[in-house]
């Protein structure tokens, strides 16, 4: 760098004298008039080196200037006598033009070598231009957006009302020393409306609402994703309070193992450090929503960062009729919001919004006044495709899902397996937050995951394909407690171990739900009501059966 600094000196020295040069060349100091007395002076003391005639005057030049007469004033042949002279002719002219010519060619040189000096000492970083060139403004909205807009989340307004409260009246919580969590981490299926979550707390905490998605900060050049990520919480801060919301997360944040990618690990560390670097009065809430917790980096999950996290779930019957309503709103249509709600067991937000737009399309179509049952009868497997059209289920199939799910909830309350909600198309257990797990206390997650499969072999005699994801899970516990933890017979893993866990845990749960019929049909006829049920409901009909 010094030496650059040094080149750098030198080519400003050698074009300022260019320029100099140049501006001699075209414009010369201009002879000065002389007098006779003066000039009579000058050759007396020999001050005259030299008399040149150009054209009608006679330059007559000294040391250090030159003095013009006309030449008409001289006498010519007595100058002559005491001073040389010299006729200035045309081709003068001419050597001038092509000195000028000269310099001005090596100006152009020196502008060009100067330019690919500094070219070559600038760091080579070649996402400079393509940091320019890809840059997007980062601008914020004001989202109109209020929680009344956003059906069927009763649960999760009253989670992130503190967090409005907080935006709307900072100094409250501040003064009480509260410090609001920096993150919350939504977590959820497709389509269950986290966008539009987010949208709303904006809206009802009236503050600027920045929105990106995960995958525009992942780019292909180096450097790039981590200067958007600092853009966009740079104008967040400037505009504080606001809300900066990343969807899909995931996509820049997931854990950092053998697959190397040093723009995304560059851009993820860009994220840690900023959410570090906010001061807890800043007024930022960071909002980030996902489908794939566990493909997270740990480090963006520790306390700090995203400290409060807040689960969608799939709508319950109650919600899809609130959902419903307000997309019926402002249409004519014969239906009833309960009747739709019933078809649509599994349905997002998104795919009851889907739902009811094509029902609409159809009656169009039909040349129809208003929008019957019929049109929704029409749309209904054309809206639910691939795995969700699984989830659409028929009455015989609602009522065997619901024994399935009954048998859990029964087992995993019995064998202290925490859950939060079991319905008929999800289930919510806890993750397991102990360091140390026994062996019995694995078997009881076990028990959990055979239960509705034991169940319904007790009930009808034979299997059915919805055991399978709870029997992969079941699998692989029992997997990790031979061949990790040695919890086999012997302390050298044998795959016989695993079969032998299973059934063991198959025994006893089925055991269990034996003693348990009134119990189980009890909380099986609730979820086939309701579709779900929670640890209190649970509560309510055991002490009930047993009274």
């Amino acid at each position: 760098m010094r030496i650059f600094k040094n080149k750098k000196n030198i080519a400003i020295s050698t074009f300022v004298l260019l320029a100099i040069a140049l501006f001699f060349a075209f414009y010369k100091i201009e002879p000065k008039s002389i007098s006779y007395e003066n000039l009579e002076l000058f050759l007396n003391t020999k001050t005259i080196q030299k008399a040149v005639i150009d054209g009608d005057e006679i330059i007559f030049y000294t040391q250090n200037s030159r003095y013009k007469m006309i030449k008409d004033g001289v006498d010519i042949k007595e100058l002559i006598k005491r001073v040389p002279i010299e006729v200035k002719k045309n081709y003068i002219m001419l050597d001038e033009i092509f000195t000028i010519i000269i310099l001005l060619v090596i100006l152009f040189v020196f502008l060009a070598v100067f330019a690919r000096l500094k070219r070559q000492n600038e760091p080579k970083n070649t996402s400079y231009d393509i940091e320019n060139l890809l840059s997007s403004n980062v601008t914020p909205v004001i989202s109109n957006v209020k929680f009344s807009d956003v059906a069927g989340i009763d649960d999760v307004k009253i989670e992130l009302s503190e967090i409005v409260d907080f935006l709307k009246n900072p100094k409250k919580y501040r003064n009480f020393g509260i410090k609001m969590p920096k993150g919350v981490l939504m977590v959820g299926p497709p389509g269950v409306g986290k966008t539009l979550v987010a949208k709303a707390v904006a809206g009802e905490a009236n503050v600027p609402f920045f929105y990106q998605n995960g995958a525009s900060f992942v780019q292909i050049y180096v450097g790039v994703g981590a200067k958007r990520v600092r853009e966009l919480f740079a104008k967040a801060k400037a505009y504080a309070p606001s809300i900066v919301f990343i969807d899909e997360i995931d996509a820049v944040g997931k854990s950092r193992g053998g697959h190397r990618n040093d723009e995304r690990e560059a851009t993820l560390n860009q994220l840690l450090t900023e959410m570090d670097g906010f001061v807890d009065s800043s007024g930022v809430i960071v909002i980030a929503a996902t489908n794939r917790i566990e493909m997270i980096d740990e480090a963006l999950l520790r306390s700090g960062r995203f400290d409060r996290r807040i689960f969608l779930s799939m709508p319950s019957f109650k919600d899809r009729v609130a959902i419903l309503n307000t997309y019926l709103k402002g249409k004519k249509s014969s239906v009833n919001a309960e009747d739709i709600a019933n078809m649509c067991v599994g349905f997002s937000g998104a795919a009851l919004a889907t739902l009811v737009n094509e029902a609409a399309i159809n009656a169009l179509r039909e040349n129809k006044n208003e929008i019957e049952i019929s049109d929704f009868n029409a749309v209904l497997n054309k809206v639910l495709l691939g795995k969700k059209k699984v989830l659409s289920y028929s009455n015989d199939e609602r009522n065997l899902q619901a024994i399935y799910q009954g048998a859990k909830a029964l087992s995993a309350y019995w064998f202290d397996v925490k859950f939060e909600k079991i319905s008929l198309v999800e289930d919510r257990f806890v993750g397991v937050e102990r360091e140390i797990e026994s062996k019995s206390q694995m078997l009881s997650r076990i028990k959990v995951y055979l239960a509705g499969l034991v169940k319904l072999e007790m009930e009808f005699s034979d299997t059915f394909s919805n055991a399978n994801f709870d029997l992969n899970i079941a699998k692989e516990i029992a997997t990790k407690m031979v061949f990790e933890y040695g919890m086999g017979e012997s302390f050298v893993p044998n795959p016989a171990d695993i079969d032998k866990i299973l059934n063991q845990a198959k025994d006893e749960v089925s055991e269990f739900l034996s003693g348990m019929t009134r119990q189980s049909a009890e909380i099986s006829s609730f979820i086939y009501q309701n579709e779900s049920i929670d640890k209190e409901n649970l509560a309510e009909i055991l002490n009930k059966t047993y009274e």
